[in-house]
């Protein structure tokens, strides 16, 4: 098993590294600036490139089995054009599996069942621009012939792997306050060999 991790620098990406080589996956990981990698492993591959080039995508896909994603929104929608670029470089190579760390905010409203969250009254947030973006991705997704499941977790704070928390499908658990760093990368690592929500949303909190 190979898989390429994208976002590995980030707070839930560098828990994905340890766990998915603590667990003896084969990994290649896709970063601006290899110095931000301090980690080395035998089944570690770290290539230097940029999601939005798609030659660079193009080799890092290279013999992979399957993607994770933890990249981050930074205001010029880095997110839904990496998925612009990478969703027909996979399907082109048969390569079917992907998660995604979403945002709570592209989940369904419990007040207005029909809306985004980010987009009814149950959002506190001002700024949507992060979840536009989100939203962007999930619909490349959406619209794609993969395996694909985004994780969309709560405010998430800095924290360990607990391996305690609640899920439910296209919907923010009822009262779900926050979620840990560790414990959404903990489940997205299970949730890409388990494929428990395919082709779906699934919110996550405490």
């Amino acid at each position: 098993m190979k898989i390429l991790l994208l976002g590995a620098t980030g707070r839930v990406g560098s828990f994905l590294v340890n766990l998915l080589l603590e667990a003896k996956i084969e990994l290649v990981l896709l970063v601006r600036d290899e110095s931000k990698i301090t980690i080395q492993h035998d089944l570690l591959t770290v290539l230097s490139g940029n999601t939005l080039n798609v030659q660079d995508l193009q080799k890092a896909t290279e013999n992979v089995n399957g993607v994770i994603s933890a990249l981050n929104t930074d205001g010029v929608n880095t997110l839904s054009r990496t998925m612009e670029l990478l969703i027909p470089l996979l399907e082109k190579k048969n390569i079917n599996r992907i998660v995604t760390i979403g945002t709570a905010g592209i989940l369904q409203s419990r007040l207005v069942p029909s809306a985004l969250r980010y987009l009814s009254p149950e959002s506190k947030r001002k700024s949507t621009t992060a979840a536009i973006d989100h939203e962007r991705a999930y619909q490349s997704l959406k619209a794609s012939q993969l395996n694909w499941t985004v994780v969309c977790p709560t405010y998430l704070p800095d924290g360990p792997i607990r391996k305690k928390y609640r899920l439910e499908k296209k919907f923010l658990p009822l009262d779900g306050k926050s979620i840990s760093t560790g414990d959404t990368a903990y489940f997205a690592f299970k949730e890409f060999f388990e494929c428990k929500y395919n082709r779906t949303r699934v919110g996550i909190s405490y």
